[in-house]
């Protein structure tokens, strides 16, 4: 294979099983290219070389001897530094986790490795996942956008998006808790799935503590790729029970075929989109047209609640916390989270209690929604890509604003994939079609359309970074 670092993980992994290369051969040249591309963009912060030759090494060994190797066999893999990765620390981009070394890995890169992937590396993310759009961290520094046209990749889950767009790696596991797997996939011009609560297994716990209800149900861990095809791959390992984690549903990676309808928001609440966004909505609603999908505009109910709900869930969780996260972070790291309780004030009990009951309501009328339109196309942001100082508090603003829908969809649990359409201007832009509880499949099946008819982006072949 030339420019094997070029490869999408489907390929990588039918050419490692057919023996047409090798996964050690595969992991040299990413290696190779991390070391080309990784000093510009700075996404990935440790690689784990020798620990990765040996596992490429164990994979041909299985393909040699015909057992078996996986059906994402010698796929290298990146993991996002709040994962744990065993023998490597789990920084979460703080001095304070610098020497956090887990024993075990989390589940979701347990299930990658069983699978036959390989971890090459973590990836940068701003402290503690607090910090808007940017990947900034105190141990690691920016990470930046491999176009060029905008310093950031987005966040939280930016160093993934930034590595999988530029061949560093073919695949990303990210988290997502309200688009931080979606947004770097739209900054980077990759695909991301973030898929529905309790779907895939995962372990959140910091310095050994459980996370509170806020943190149970809305962050998950989800893939990033180059193509459709490659999340499906990831998201059929990925999939699954694990005693782990007890919240996981055992329920079927496909379903029953569903009406083929979608309802088209555009501008989510009617608060304003970009007209650069707007139009490759229109596009991505006509090609799901063209496809024979039957398309309406059409919002999903209680909006305004569902992010209310959202806002008092964080903002009360993290007032109780504050004092003990903000020692461990910078003034600029911490201003996001300031600014987000100077908006919405941390709520007393009562007000808590009846943010859990809305957000239960809502989940219910999305549920009769999705029974009407089983499939959402709307932004992954209502603003085209741009960069933002974390202490500019208008900033802030339009950028939580511009992911509302990324915000509900965390917030009720539902599944999404975020996938690129156009790049204009220099920069990428895309859409996301979101799906009712446990049917990612419907998902990826209307991204690929989608993808069919745009194409795909990257990798970006000589990110410029002149900015």
């Amino acid at each position: 294979m030339d420019e094997i670092w070029n490869a999408s993980a489907a390929d990588i992994a039918g050419a490692v099983r057919r023996g047409e290369t090798t996964a050690r051969e595969v992991i040299e040249a990413h290696l190779a290219r991390i070391d080309e591309v990784n000093p510009l963009i700075n996404a990935v912060t440790v690689r784990f070389a020798e620990q990765a030759r040996a596992e490429a090494d164990r994979v041909d060994r299985l393909v040699r001897s015909g057992t078996g190797a996986g059906p994402l066999a010698g796929v290298p893999f990146t993991v996002k530094e709040n994962i744990d990765v065993a023998g490597h620390p789990t920084t979460h981009g703080v001095p304070h986790f610098a020497d956090a070394v887990p024993a075990a890995d989390a589940p979701p890169v347990r299930r990658l490795r069983a699978a036959g992937a390989i971890p090459v590396g973590h990836t940068n993310m701003p402290d503690l996942t607090i910090g808007g759009n940017v990947t900034v961290s105190q141990l690691f520094g920016e990470t930046r956008n491999p176009w060029g046209t905008i310093r950031t990749p987005g966040g939280t889950s930016g160093g993934d998006g930034a590595a999988t767009a530029s061949g560093m790696t073919a695949l990303g596991l990210g988290n997502d808790s309200g688009g931080s797997v979606r947004l770097p996939a739209m900054y980077c011009g990759v695909a991301a799935l973030k898929p529905s609560h309790g779907r895939i297994a995962t372990d959140h716990r910091i310095g050994g503590q459980d996370p509170t209800l806020a943190a149970q149900v809305f962050p998950v861990d989800g893939p990033i790729a180059r193509t459709v095809a490659d999340l499906g791959l990831a998201f059929g390992a990925l999939a699954g029970t694990d005693p782990a984690d007890p919240r996981t549903v055992p329920a079927p990676v496909t379903g029953p075929e569903l009406p083929k309808r979608v309802a088209v928001c555009a501008d989510p609440a009617g608060l304003g989109v970009h007209p650069q966004v707007r139009e490759q909505i229109r596009r991505a609603a006509d090609a799901l047209a063209d496809a024979g999908y039957e398309v309406t505009e059409a919002e999903p109910p209680r909006l305004a609640d569902v992010l209310t709900s959202y806002g008092t869930l964080i903002t009360a969780e993290f007032g109780l916390r504050w004092p003990s996260i903000r020692a461990l972070l910078t003034d600029e790291s911490a201003r996001h989270m300031e600014l987000s309780m100077a908006r919405q004030p941390p709520a007393d009990l009562e007000g808590y209690l009846a943010a859990t009951a809305t957000r239960f309501g809502a989940q219910r009328d999305w549920a009769a929604f999705a029974g009407q339109y089983p499939l959402i196309l709307g932004p992954v942001t209502t603003e085209r890509p741009f960069d933002a100082d974390p202490s500019d508090a208008d900033a802030a603003l339009r950028i939580m604003l511009g992911m509302r829908l990324c915000t509900a969809t965390s917030c009720l649990g539902v599944p999404a994939v975020a996938v690129p359409t156009a790049v204009v201007d220099g920069q990428p832009l895309g859409v996301q079609v979101i799906g009712p509880w446990y049917r990612e499949d419907t998902c990826l099946a209307a991204a690929r359309v989608l993808e069919s008819r745009f194409g795909t982006f990257t990798p970006v072949r000589a990110p410029v970074l002149d900015r």
